[in-house]
């Protein structure tokens, strides 16, 4: 198969052919755009780059991360990182959004967008990269008046789907809200939402709705009233088992809503990582406490501290640069320099979410 393909890829029959294996791996080392193009070059092409395998080690292969951003508009703008950094107004693409209502990021995963419409109760995954779009069933609660309290998007590895979560506050038939909560999950291939074991957490308040994946959990910062003192954690939920556990935070000191308020979860570099008060934090080993390690301080986090609710840590990059997304009214990126404090501002719509650029569907 590989000698048939490999003679079909030669432009003309006056020229060498390459080595299948060698064709294999120029081409998964190109941007996603070329390869869209590429598939119209004959069927051995469209062949190949749309096949599971391939797309798997472009996947493995790639390295352009891009920043996409929505608009009340429902416009997505689409940046590369790098042009961020040389050019604030380098613009990529310009995109229509598949939908007619106000979107929330949820998460990205392997180039996959997943978007809630909390008024509609509807879930989308998007990829921009290859313009390709699903909307999942819509979620069915079991009472009308029932609140969603949390969301998250990840991937299962080991089977190799996608799930949705969303976390429920359960309310009585008079819609007034009881301690007691349940959890539904979407997985890629279903096409079904299922009930699974109830939130074992209880009654608890959210810091961020929006779960961040790593380490094939999905992690939310909460914190409740145990027994008279209100404790924070982060509760995790392993998308494998569709288990729970609690992930205690670093040692840094009092913590209270506000510090909370200020900061947020995310992912630097496959490690879950969060922002208290002015310093950075990062678990090189999930689930362990001691692992918890600071790396850096924010010294524009005293700056905003007046004016902006948190703090989110986008990506940071080898030479110490770090993606910040302030959030008020309206979002705003900024690019801090850890060496040596200086930092400058973007505005760039209302949520920011950095992805991986993939050929992978939304749709499978």
């Amino acid at each position: 198969m590989g000698e048939t393909i490999a003679g079909t890829l030669a432009l003309s029959r006056s020229l060498p052919t390459l080595p299948f294996d060698l064709i294999v791996e120029i081409l998964c080392r190109l941007s996603v755009k070329f390869l869209l193009q590429f598939r119209c070059v004959c069927k051995s092409w469209n062949y190949l780059i749309v096949s599971p395998k391939f797309i798997k080690k472009h996947l493995h292969l790639s390295t352009k991360h891009l920043v996409h951003t929505l608009t009340y508009s429902n416009l997505s703008h689409k940046y590369v990182l790098n042009s961020i950094f040389n050019d604030v107004t380098t613009e990529v693409a310009h995109l229509e959004y598949p939908s007619n209502h106000l979107d929330h990021f949820v998460g990205s995963c392997n180039g996959i967008l997943c978007l809630a419409d909390i008024y509609n109760e509807l879930f989308r995954l998007w990829n921009p990269s290859i313009r390709k779009f699903k909307e999942l069933p819509r979620l069915k609660k079991q009472q009308y008046s029932d609140k969603m309290m949390m969301y998250g998007f990840g991937h299962d590895p080991i089977i190799d789907n996608y799930k949705v979560v969303a976390v429920l506050h359960a309310s009585d038939g008079r819609g007034n809200l009881i301690a007691k909560t349940y959890v539904k999950v979407y997985t890629s291939g279903t096409n079904i939402w299922t009930n699974i074991e109830e939130f074992p957490f209880g009654c608890v308040s959210v810091q961020q709705r929006s779960g961040k994946f790593v380490s094939g959990t999905i992690n939310w910062l909460v914190s409740r009233m145990y027994p008279t003192k209100r404790q924070h954690f982060i509760a995790s939920f392993d998308l494998r088992s569709e288990s729970y556990q609690e992930v205690l935070l670093p040692d840094c000191g009092a913590v209270d809503v506000y510090n909370l308020r200020l900061g947020a979860l995310g992912v630097l570099r496959g490690c879950l990582c969060m922002v208290f008060r002015h310093d950075v934090w990062v678990m090189k080993e999930y689930g362990s406490k001691e692992s918890w390690t600071k790396l850096f301080a924010i010294n524009v986090m005293q700056d905003l501290s007046t004016s902006y609710t948190s703090i989110k840590v986008l990506n940071i990059f080898e030479d110490n640069q770090v993606l910040l997304n302030s959030t008020r009214m309206t979002d705003k990126l900024i690019i801090y320099n850890s060496k040596n404090g200086t930092f400058k501002f973007m505005d760039f719509g209302n949520s920011a979410e950095v992805c991986v650029e993939s050929l992978i569907s939304p749709c499978s």
